[in-house]
């Protein structure tokens, strides 16, 4: 599985903690995300992560992958406190793209875990299975 990994500013650390608690599972994936946030996350845990820009370029990378529908899980710590009108609306535009190709999403770590969990248990293989071939 392809697991997209985004997180604002105030959430990185966050981020890094969730991806040291389940660093096992998460291993046994293939991992992509924003530069800053999959250097420490890889800095913190190990995890060979595949990074994009830094900033918005690195998302913008991300939506295209969505577009493709080559991400099967997005991780998408947001700050709903925090935020400007540029990054609401690219939010919108990341969420919007998981709902166009059944792209199952976390914004917060409560979600982060039960995706977690059912990657684990084999619940979210229909995503593989469901992928037309290119």
């Amino acid at each position: 599985m392809q697991i997209a990994i985004i997180a604002h500013d105030a959430k990185k650390e966050l981020m890094v903690q969730f991806c040291s608690a389940y660093c096992s599972i998460l291993s046994k994936h293939s991992l992509c995300a924003t530069n800053t946030t999959g250097r420490i996350v890889s800095e913190a845990t190990g995890l060979n992560i595949k990074k994009y820009l830094s900033g918005k370029g690195g998302a913008e990378q991300i939506l295209a992958l969505l577009s493709c529908n080559e991400v099967d899980v997005l991780l998408f710590f947001r700050d709903p406190i925090n935020h400007n009108a540029n990054e609401a609306k690219q939010d919108m535009n990341l969420l919007r793209l998981c709902d166009v190709h059944n792209v199952p999403v976390a914004t917060n770590i409560a979600t982060a875990e039960a995706l977690i969990f059912a990657l684990e248990r084999g619940d979210l293989d229909w995503r593989e299975n469901g992928k037309p071939l290119i």
